[in-house]
């Protein structure tokens, strides 16, 4: 790439950043905090990711969800316009000041978290006030959203009904899986709660759906109740989560709709998303009528703690030689690499594991059982290194994930432009690292004029000013992105506050 053609790139204006000066500095803080806080055992070495970091989003405490919250200011909407939504009632400090029952306060506290997120303040009250309402809910991820409408299904439940009452679609059946796993934790203190994952699975093809939570994907809900295996007149609550996602792509909202249909008219429906464009947002009021809405700024959609790098290479094929040089960095805790098409997760696999590098794929033409393998695989950190297209740029949260590689830019149909940049999954997939206001990388491949003028109108549109990495001086690199995850790593140190999944 020319420089000239790299000198046009117009990034918005902010204070250059030094990387590794910035690194350090953080590390240094960081090592203080850890000195009156953490364990001996936390402060071992980047390169041994401890296999229970890996672990998250379905059995075990995920400690690391109260780090560093990032800071925000929350908006309130409430559908009656006469009402305050600054009134006290409408957040909580604690989360005893919900009245919870006390199966799932124990619920909370054996996770180790005893006050909500920001977010939850705010979302909580609204959630569990009766009658129910309905409520829009956009949030950046690691912010709480799937807590805070995990602990609504579980407090509306009557556990003395084996039916089925709260239903939750998701966009994957990772995704789905992640949910499930939250409700199991959670619920774990609720005598007789009983769970259904509704994603394709030929074992229980013809059984009748009894569990009173059911967590799956919108076609596969269908089906079940098309052959009268799920009965969806005791339904309480729906939660579409990932909402944008789903009431954009046309087979996915349809099949949204027509399960909405299949449920009561009062049922209380909850949206949540990390963004909701504008054409989305005017249809989810339809979706769910006389919502109250919880919104973030655009401008603090950005994860802070994401550090966002890019590579400049001459043309397409170098990506690889460049991807390769990664491989050592991507290894130090966990990774993801994000590409357009199955075929080139599918080529980059082969080359690198002929090469000796162990990496699994995860795309959309494998069978569930084998997705499911693979991201187990991932999240026990048997594999450090993920290849996938953007079936896993949403909602997923392994927490160990310190690097982000864009090896394709994002981008998406317009009706008479072709192909435009699509900045909505590009925060999406960044958001896989950085989780809960940790620190992670976020390296980005340019190669031609329009990968350049595709990276630098995403970049100005979600306010982001990218540095860019000289692989000429390859230990200075390695030294600034290893201060970076390291320093990440290291903020560990525990907390109280209840994150995401």
């Amino acid at each position: 790439m020319s420089k000239s053609l790299g000198d046009r790139m117009t990034f918005p204006d902010e204070k250059k950043l030094d990387w590794a000066e910035e690194a350090e500095e953080m590390d240094n803080q960081t090592k203080t905090q850890t000195q009156h806080s953490a364990p001996a055992a936390d402060a071992a070495a980047p390169e041994e990711a401890t296999p229970s970091d890996q672990i998250d989003g379905a059995s075990v405490p995920q400690f690391g969800s109260a780090l560093l919250e990032p800071e925000f200011d929350v908006n309130v909407k409430l559908n009656d316009l006469q009402k305050d939504p600054n009134d006290p009632l409408y957040s909580v400090k604690e989360f005893r000041d919900l009245n919870l029952p006390e199966s799932i306060q124990k619920g909370i506290l054996s996770l180790g978290f005893t006050k909500p997120s920001k977010v939850q303040e705010r979302a909580l009250p609204m959630l569990l006030q009766n009658p129910p309402q309905n409520l829009i809910g956009q949030s950046q991820s690691g912010t709480g959203k799937t807590a805070a409408f995990v602990l609504n299904i579980l407090a509306r439940l009557d556990l003395t009904l084996q039916q089925p009452q709260a239903l939750v679609l998701a966009p994957s059946r990772e995704l789905a899986r992640q949910i499930l796993g939250v409700v199991q934790v959670m619920g774990g203190f609720m005598e007789g709660l009983s769970t259904y994952q509704a994603v394709p699975d030929p074992s229980t093809r013809g059984q009748q759906v009894t569990g009173q939570v059911v967590v799956g994907t919108p076609g596969t809900v269908m089906d079940l109740a098309r052959r009268k295996q799920l009965n969806t007149r005791g339904m309480k609550v729906l939660v579409l989560d990932e909402a944008d996602n789903m009431l954009d792509q046309q087979g996915l909202g349809d099949q949204c709709k027509r399960v909405k249909q299949l449920l009561p008219k009062d049922v209380q429906t909850v949206l949540f998303s990390a963004t909701f464009p504008e054409e989305v947002l005017a249809f989810t009021a339809l979706f769910a009528p006389n919502a109250n809405q919880i919104t973030l700024e655009r401008n603090n959609l950005t994860v802070k703690g994401i550090k966002q790098m890019f590579l400049d290479v001459s043309k397409d094929q170098d990506k690889y030689e460049q991807l390769i040089k990664f491989y050592g960095l991507m290894t130090i805790a966990s990774s993801i690499i994000f590409v357009r098409k199955r075929d080139t997760a599918d080529e980059l696999s082969r080359r690198m594991t002929a090469e000796g590098h162990h990496v699994v794929t995860l795309t959309g033409g494998l069978e569930g059982t084998e997705r499911d393998a693979v991201i187990d695989q991932f999240r026990e950190g048997t594999a450090k290194v993920l290849i996938t297209t953007n079936v896993l740029a949403r909602g997923i949260d392994v927490q160990t994930v310190t690097m982000v590689i864009n090896y394709d830019i994002p981008d998406k149909p317009a009706p008479g432009r072709g192909y435009v940049p699509d900045a909505e999954t590009f925060l999406h997939r960044v958001g896989r690292t950085g989780r809960f206001g940790k620190v992670g990388v976020a390296l980005t491949l340019v190669h031609d004029r329009r990968s350049w003028e595709m990276f630098n109108e995403i970049c100005n549109e979600l306010g982001i000013k990218p540095t860019q990495l000289d692989t000429e001086d390859w230990d200075e690199v390695e030294r600034v992105v290893k201060s970076i995850i390291k320093s990440g790593r290291n903020k560990k140190v525990g907390g109280d506050s209840m994150g995401d999944e």
